[in-house]
């Protein structure tokens, strides 16, 4: 909603507005508004829960993805949809390229590659954005977590053997309108250059850390902005590393989750800043809400 209505007229459903679970009202939505384009922002995303709501997580992740493919191919729109770098096992040394195999270890993992394969095997022209570790200012998410825990806690105990790009949510919309303007011709959008731009891309942040390294930097940048700023009080001052397994989560997790922005940029000519490097402006945002 911040950066689409530079390209034309933009309705966003809230879940009071469309329950996306109601196939009937979804589909009646999309043959109603006739959009040129379709950004699926929506997904399950509690990944340990999901492991239990597993008939709410493939409805969310798998069904709505496969409706919103069918209906816009009918009408002619074109499709965006994220994913995510939860469909890997995390075994492999590098980070991940497109045409790796997925071989997700979780409930949500396996919704979201559903979803993926949905979308592909609709024919719909489609741009399918894989990311990963997603935070930011609102929102439900691993930043917000860790200082709401460090308001009361002494000590915060954080997984250290996970490898990923901890990515801003803004970063990936701005990708995205970026990627939609390039391919605009005065008001409209030029689909047959959209369409030939149409595949699976990988967009992250640049850059790698763990669990644990984000954590001690959303701490230290925290530390350092409310130097100069009143802010809420954080009690904690140390961030022990633990192991996967001390974790002991619901669902597993894969160890690797770095992937190459590579495809990205070189077709598109634009990349996401490293995430050390945009951490500090989230910290603004949150710290002054």
């Amino acid at each position: 909603m911040r950066f689409l209505p530079r390209l034309g007229e933009v309705v966003a459903s809230d879940r009071g507005k469309l329950d996306l679970q109601d196939s009937s009202a979804l589909r009646s939505s999309i043959l109603t508004l006739r959009p040129q384009l379709i950004v699926n922002a929506a997904a399950y995303t509690n990944v340990d829960r999901a492991e239990e709501e597993q008939d709410k997580a493939f409805s969310l992740n798998a069904e709505v993805p496969a409706i919103i493919a069918e209906e816009a191919r009918k009408i002619g729109a074109f499709v965006v949809h994220y994913s995510t770098d939860y469909v890997f096992d995390g075994e492999k040394e590098d980070p991940y390229v497109e045409s790796d195999l997925p071989r997700p270890l979780n409930i949500y993992g396996r919704t979201k590659l559903e979803g993926e394969r949905a979308i592909i095997g609709s024919g719909v022209p489609h741009l399918i954005l894989r990311t990963s570790w997603i935070y930011g200012a609102q929102g439900a998410n691993f930043m917000r977590t860790i200082l709401r825990i460090a308001q009361t806690e002494k000590e915060l105990r954080v997984v250290g053997d996970q490898l990923g790009a901890p990515t801003w949510s803004r970063s990936i919309a701005e990708m995205t309108a970026a990627i939609l303007d390039s391919c605009r011709k005065g008001t409209q959008l030029n689909r047959n250059r959209l369409d030939s731009l149409a595949g699976l891309y990988h967009v992250t942040a640049a850059g790698e850390t763990s669990w644990y390294g984000f954590a001690c930097a959303i701490l230290e940048d925290y530390a350092a902005f409310a130097r100069h700023r009143p802010c809420t009080t954080i009690r904690a001052q140390r961030v022990l590393q633990i192991t996967s397994k001390e974790y002991s989560a619901k669902a597993r997790r894969p160890r690797n989750s770095r992937l190459s922005n590579a495809k990205f940029e070189r077709t598109f000519g634009i990349a996401i800043p490293h995430w050390r490097l945009q951490l500090p402006s989230v910290i603004e945002e949150i710290a002054c809400v």
